[in-house]
């Protein structure tokens, strides 16, 4: 018979286990065994259709077959239905694998939504093929082998977005693994290998823009872009502060000169086609910190305001994914680098400042740099590069976030084909585009003003409709997209998407400005 004292140790441990919180792995269950190998799995099943048996991709029946039937038999016992970002996590079956991660891939032959603007088939794939992925990297596997499903291009994507992580400035002790990714079965290997450079094109995005500002200046987002895009044939002039003085570019140097850290302003150039072919111009807002200077921003959640430079970011990403998939066209970017901080020096409101054109912009709200920091380099980017078209990208103004949070990048164009283009290639990478108004209205509003011919603000609340017809008006004859990704390009705070993760950086809307430039280069 056990003593009172060894009853009391028992009980006690039982009630310091029953207080134990509970694994939350993406709503997988895990059902355990004893297995040593480091190598994991990822097999779709499709959503049950009422009283029907339910169906598996062509990849997981091969696997079933390999393991004695084990699985669907543990399906159908465990009353799976196959809804997308649901699936259970098999541990010690008999075969290669350490653990099998069974996920939903939503109906079958799930398509084109018009009301969603989003093929949902394409976007199951990826949300599945980024459960399963996470869920066995969390297991420790240090090889994730992932089936095609029915999109090899998207589960690759899914799954490499997945199971990324910034943890640069944690200890390698403490660090998540990051496994290994391969197709397993059958399958599109060359689409699969689009999927995984569009998705390390957006990973490196959220790298540069997650990383701390004292880690990420100026200076050290040139060297990273220097190091990420010339290995892959991108050239890369990196222009100093003299250059920017000499070439009046005096909107940008207001915005910069309150910071210590000097501004650069760099030019890449990636050459896919013939050098007489016009290019595609990116120009891509690079505030390394926006503290929003002498209108300082509230302490509460500054730090995110290190990612105001994810305009730039995700321009370096399209580079890199340009060059990687070799697409037959032209494109440049152009990235005023800076910090906006407050000082002596500071820009003040109510400045004045002449513009490359001649207009004369008035500084009313230093807390609204971003349009101020981003026109001159707009004007002298049409002027060198004589574009084509050109894409403005940015986390510009709030008024976006608000209005659609983290749904959908705002887009602002005088081009129908572009706004075509986008909520076409939105629809396919499941990083969706809403095209916002560019109403006369606006730019009476930025315009009015009888001290200065254009203002940073306006009147009223519409702040990015205002910041855009700022932008517009600087843009006279040209095919032109203003992208304000204020409420995607930072953190994300609500409803992320399954394959990326909660409160950090998300690098959006980088597959969506590469699945354009492909279609723009199918288009020529």
């Amino acid at each position: 018979m056990p003593s009172m004292r060894e009853l009391r140790l028992v009980r006690g441990a039982q009630r310091l286990l029953s207080r134990q919180p509970r694994a939350r792995c993406m709503a997988l269950r895990t059902f355990a065994g004893k297995c040593e190998k480091p190598k994991g799995v990822v097999v779709g099943v499709y959503q049950q259709e009422g009283d029907k048996p339910i169906r598996s991709s062509e990849n997981a029946l091969a696997l079933d077959d390999a393991v004695g039937g084990k699985i669907l038999s543990l399906i159908r016992e465990r009353g799976m239905n196959g809804r997308p970002g649901k699936g259970i996590l098999f541990s010690g079956l008999e075969g290669d694998y350490s653990a099998v991660a069974v996920v939903g891939m939503g109906p079958a032959g799930a398509a084109y939504n018009d009301h969603e603007q989003l093929d949902e088939g394409m976007e199951n794939t990826r949300i599945a093929a980024g459960t399963g992925a996470r869920a066995l990297q969390l297991q420790r596997m240090h090889e994730v082998h992932v089936d095609a499903m029915d999109y090899a291009e998207q589960a690759a994507e899914g799954a490499a977005l997945a199971v990324w992580r910034y943890n640069a400035n944690k200890r390698k002790k403490n660090r998540m693994p990051t496994p290994k990714l391969s197709m397993y079965g059958k399958g599109d290997h060359d689409a699969w290998v689009r999927g995984l450079f569009k998705a390390e094109s957006q990973n490196l995005a959220r790298r540069l823009t997650d990383t701390p500002a004292n880690q990420m200046t100026p200076s050290i987002f040139a060297q990273a872009t220097v190091d990420a895009l010339c290995p892959c044939g991108v050239s890369v002039e990196v222009r100093s502060m003299d250059w920017i003085e000499d070439m009046s570019l005096n909107s940008f140097l207001m915005i910069a000169k309150g910071s210590c850290e000097p501004p650069l302003l760099l030019e890449c150039t990636y050459c896919g086609s013939s050098p007489e072919d016009k290019t595609v111009l990116l120009l891509g807002l690079g505030l390394t910190f926006n503290s929003g200077g002498l209108c300082l921003k509230n302490k509460n959640g500054m730090d995110e305001y290190r990612g105001a430079m994810a305009g730039a970011a995700v321009c370096v990403g399209v580079l890199r994914a340009a060059a990687a998939l070799s697409l037959p066209m032209n494109i440049s970017a152009v990235l005023p680098l800076c910090e906006h901080m407050p000082s002596g020096m500071a820009v003040k409101c109510g400045d004045v400042v002449t513009l490359l054109n001649g207009v004369t912009m008035g500084i009313k709200d230093v807390g609204k740099a971003p349009v101020v920091m981003m026109a001159d380099p707009l004007l002298y980017a049409q002027a060198t590069f004589k574009p084509k078209l050109i894409i403005d990208v940015g986390t510009v103004a709030q008024g976006v976030n608000c209005g659609l949070g983290g749904s959908a990048t705002g887009l602002w164009t005088n081009s129908n084909f572009l706004a075509k283009q986008f909520a076409k290639a939105g629809g396919i990478t499941g990083d969706r585009i809403w095209r916002m108004p560019l109403f006369r209205y606006f730019k009476e509003i930025v315009t009015d003003n009888t001290t200065y011919d254009l203002s940073n603000t306006g009147r009223g609340p519409a702040s990015s409709c205002l910041a855009a017809a700022v932008l517009h008006t600087l843009v006279p004859c040209l095919d032109w997209a203003h992208l304000d990704i204020r409420g995607t390009g930072m953190l994300t705070k609500v409803n992320p998407l399954p394959y990326l993760l909660k409160d950090r950086m998300t690098g959006r809307p980088t597959r969506t400005i590469i699945q354009l430039m492909y279609q723009l280069a199918c288009a020529g």
